[in-house]
């Protein structure tokens, strides 16, 4: 999902976003307080989902050539308008088998952490319009987050994103919605796909026969954001729909179900910020 990171109460918001697409000033650091629920499975294929809600700190800081906030980390690594090397982060939460049909009886499955660089390159923009089409090439090892660590290999989602600024809006020089669409396949090696998917002869059961998963191809995933402004406080939304249909793992007794709809809001409130402004330029 694009809530991409939910790790010591820090949560970053950067899934439901779009990327600026015309030049603004915003302040060089701010802090804030936030929260933000979502629904979503225990893991992609469950056919059983938890709601959580969390409030978390913001903190937003631009340098010339670093900055983290909304829109996640970003660090201008290369001299181009049209290409920068971003942070990607990623998040699951645990999973306890006792809460699980599908995995009753199992060892459960840890909260996962995974992080890794993305090379985004812009194909077209019309700043005009505020419209931007990006190709994002995010590669993120994955390690479960315990007091001794575990490497779950790694994943690859190549994917395309439109960002739209001021939606709904006729006059450039107002506030407006921004919406951001997103789109592309999902691979793991054999690694990750197992962590979530195989299972041991140990664990097998009459109705839950042995597997062991590959990797490869692992589905498609399609996301819509949107976002706002008012003042100092800003919301935002998402809502994704994967399909794992002719996923490797498709014939894992785990997967309960092939199609399914992951949700979430945000909301933050800026409480200070810094007096010098600096430009964002255009992207």
């Amino acid at each position: 999902m694009k809530l991409r990171a939910l790790l010591g109460g820090v949560v970053c918001t950067a899934g439901f976003v779009a990327a600026p697409t015309q030049a603004e000033q915003l302040p060089r650091w701010e802090i804030g307080l936030g929260a933000a629920g979502i629904t979503m499975p225990d893991y992609r294929g469950s056919d059983e989902r938890r709601n959580y809600l969390l409030p978390f700190p913001y903190f937003a800081y631009r340098l010339d050539w670093l900055k983290a906030d909304r829109n996640g980390v970003r660090a201008k690594l290369i001299d181009s308008d049209r290409v920068e090397l971003n942070v990607s982060l990623s998040a699951s939460p645990p999973v306890r088998s006792d809460r699980n049909r599908a995995r009753a009886g199992m060892p459960g499955l840890k909260p996962l952490l995974e992080v890794g660089p993305s090379l985004d390159i812009n194909l077209w923009r019309n700043l005009n319009q505020g419209m931007r089409m990006d190709l994002r090439l995010p590669l993120r090892a994955a390690a479960t987050v315990a007091s001794r660590p575990e490497a779950v290999g790694w994943s690859f989602s190549p994917r395309l994103n439109l960002d739209i600024a001021k939606v709904g809006v006729l006059d450039a020089r107002k506030e407006g919605w921004r919406l951001g669409l997103v789109a592309g396949p999902v691979f793991a090696d054999h690694r990750q796909n197992a962590y979530f998917y195989s299972v041991s002869p140990q664990d097998a059961q009459p109705n839950r026969g042995a597997y062991n998963a590959r990797g490869g191809y692992s589905g498609m995933q399609f996301l819509a954001s949107i976002s706002r402004r008012y003042g100092s406080a800003w919301i935002g939304a998402y809502a994704r729909r994967d399909s794992l249909k002719g996923a490797v793992f498709e014939g894992s007794p785990l997967v309960k179900t092939s199609s399914y709809i992951s949700a979430g809001f945000a909301v933050t409130w800026t409480i200070g910020q810094s007096s010098e402004m600096i430009d964002i330029e255009e992207n």
